[in-house]
């Protein structure tokens, strides 16, 4: 959480800090970005991929041969911006200036890479910090010299909130959105020379093409503040989403940041590990808004089930959790609740620890690149999003326990065992009759070809079929077999 987890001070900067997941639209000519606030992302692509710390040209190749193809409609890239010196991962969320200069690349890398993605079909979220600069002094990645409080053709002393401690009670709004977050030097947002700065930023990388923005930390910045930045932007009505924490009485609610775009759901991710972890799946039937605080509705909540916060502090399931973390991202994609975000990060024992190679990959599931967004069972079911857009659950099934499955429409069904034994049903759906790939064992191919299992569907809906334990069977409609 944004909060409780104690956190050593130099990496807590990062720790659950605010994801703003923006979305400007026109700049490359792709789909409008939606009126009101720009809630849920727009076009019918709706998973987002977050190449966390991936170098910008790692990301355009990706965006080539995985996303585009996949079917992804968004890469959230890390922070472009020049940061402090080090090796560690949260080094990134500590800025220095609004120049491109950072570990990932210069701006020229950043500019090709988001050609490079649009022309795969694929939009560009950059993750934007603006609640804060740096905790310390120094020189930064791009040469910058500055000393906290104080960063050239930037901000001075005057441009930061006056409280210079920590953040200290979070039921306190103005504590927590005008102190310091871990030492961090916080800007004061209620200034229009810093608002208009940030906005300049933000246009800037517009300019590049950027289609929307994930804003770190915006639960300590205030909900106004974030309006009127957005309102000075060239695209004003650019999607992004805001990670803003979900804390029981806590001054800053979630709610109060749909104005501007949709809020990451902390709260259900939360459950997920739960459930998947420790409960029954069974409780899954009908997760969305209706399971109370903390959640908001579908249309304003970016899904998922792990962050790099998240995945360190242990509030989520994570890689290490084997198939539990897969069958949850099989389920997350599945179920028509919020727009979903697939992290794809890379293995950790130090929680410290920087991108290997510097961001570079050179190949998935080498040096430690985990490429979670890669996974058969996880990419695949991103076609399923893509097809079952816009269907409402049918045919839900259950065991009472671990082992469950459920239509959408009549686009798709999938079936999800996380018992420790196969299941063998004969399941009845709301496909059409026919043949189809199993895209959790097999890549459906062109003129319905599948380089795995299939599954014909008879006449009235229904299909048979053994379902391993911690595995998964879903059908599609185009996704022939």
């Amino acid at each position: 959480m944004d909060h409780p987890t104690p956190v050593p001070r130099r990496r807590r900067r990062a720790t659950l800090t605010a994801a703003t997941l923006a979305m400007a639209t026109a700049a490359a000519g792709l789909a409008t970005a939606p009126t009101e606030a720009g809630a849920a992302t727009p076009g019918s692509k709706t998973v987002t991929a977050t190449l966390f710390e991936w170098s910008y040209a790692s990301v355009a190749k990706e965006c080539t041969n995985v996303l585009g193809p996949k079917g992804y409609g968004y890469v959230e890239v890390s922070p472009p911006q020049e940061h402090i010196q080090g090796s560690q991962w949260w080094t990134s969320y500590q800025p220095v200036s609004y120049r491109i200069a950072g570990r990932l690349g210069d701006a020229t890398a950043f500019g090709s890479m988001v050609s490079t993605c649009h022309a795969a079909g694929v939009k560009v979220v950059a993750d934007a910090v603006v609640n804060h600069m740096s905790a310390g002094s120094g020189t930064g990645t791009g040469g910058t010299v500055y000393t906290k409080y104080n960063y050239p053709g930037y901000y001075q002393d005057w441009d930061f909130h006056s409280c210079r401690t920590d953040i200290s009670n979070y039921a306190d709004r103005a504590n927590v959105q005008n102190c310091q977050l871990s030492g961090l030097a916080d800007l004061d947002t209620g200034s229009d020379y810093v608002r208009s700065t940030i906005a300049a930023y933000l246009n800037s990388l517009i300019a590049k093409g950027v289609d929307g923005f994930r804003i770190d930390a915006a639960k300590h910045i205030a909900a106004g503040d974030l309006a009127a930045i957005k309102a000075k932007l060239t695209n004003p009505g650019v999607y992004w989403a805001q990670e803003v924490i979900y804390g029981a009485g806590e001054a800053v609610q979630p709610g109060e940041y749909t104005g501007t775009g949709d809020v990451d759901a902390f709260m259900g991710a939360y459950d997920l590990k739960r459930i998947f972890a420790n409960e029954k799946l069974a409780y899954l039937s009908n997760w969305n808004d209706s399971w109370g605080a903390g959640y908001l509705p579908s249309a304003n909540s970016r899904t998922f089930t792990d962050n790099w916060d998240t995945e360190r502090n242990g509030s989520t399931l994570n890689y290490k959790y084997g198939n539990t973390y897969t069958l949850a991202n099989v389920y997350l994609l599945a179920w028509p609740y919020g727009s979903p975000n697939v992290y794809s990060g890379y293995e950790f024992s130090d929680i410290d620890a920087g991108p290997p190679n510097g961001g570079t990959v050179s190949a998935c599931y080498q040096n430690g690149w985990k490429c979670q967004h890669a996974w058969r069972q996880i990419a695949n079911m991103v076609g399923f999003r893509n097809a079952t857009n816009g269907t409402a659950v049918t045919n839900w099934w259950s065991n009472g326990n671990n082992a469950i499955a459920f239509g959408r429409g009549s686009k798709g069904y999938v079936a999800v065992n996380h018992e420790t034994t196969a299941v063998t049903r004969t399941f009845q759906t709301s496909l059409p009759a026919g043949s189809y790939c199993d895209v959790q064992h097999g890549d459906p191919g062109a003129g319905g070809g599948c380089s795995g299992p299939k599954y014909t569907v008879a006449s009235n809906g229904t299909f048979t079929a053994t379902v391993g334990a911690g595995d998964a069977v879903a059908l599609y409609v185009g996704a022939g077999g």
